[in-house]
């Protein structure tokens, strides 16, 4: 009896531990992040009138460049990748399905479609992101783990 009450003793306090561990896990119940592929630095493949930097955490985006003081005089406003958004502050956010979902304040904005893709052999490899703004396709490089 005396082990029985022993082990019980153990198993509650072992419960106890691992109920207390997962909770720090978990964020609201709904925890969502980005594909394990897309995080890292993402730099702009092509220079030009709007190039920019994303960095991608687990669950957290960041936006750099993409002309964001630039007033629209030869180019299209409409193509210019993620202009909605602010710039160079962590945003929430989240991948699903092939498309970037960003939060701002109470709103999730987005639901940006993307192809991912990698190329090259083990010891050269290219991973490449591509978005679609307008007609205009920006493609990004991975540079490197954030």
């Amino acid at each position: 009896m005396k082990n029985f009450n022993v082990f019980a003793i153990c198993i509650i306090l072992v419960s106890a531990l691992f109920i207390n561990a997962c909770d720090g896990l978990m964020t609201e119940g709904n925890y969502k992040s980005f594909d394990y592929n897309l995080r890292g630095t993402w730099v702009s493949n092509e220079t030009g009138l709007y190039s920019g930097t994303l960095k991608i955490d687990t669950n957290t985006i960041t936006i750099d460049g993409y002309g964001e003081d630039w007033v629209s005089l030869v180019g299209d406003d409409s193509k210019r990748p993620f202009k909605d958004f602010p710039k160079r502050v962590p945003l929430k956010g989240y991948s699903e399905e092939g498309k970037i979902f960003i939060e701002y304040g109470e709103t999730v904005l987005g639901g940006i479609p993307y192809v991912y893709t990698e190329l090259g052999t083990y010891s050269q490899k290219y991973k490449l992101l591509e978005f679609s703004f307008g007609d205009r396709k920006e493609i990004l490089q991975w540079t490197m783990n954030s």
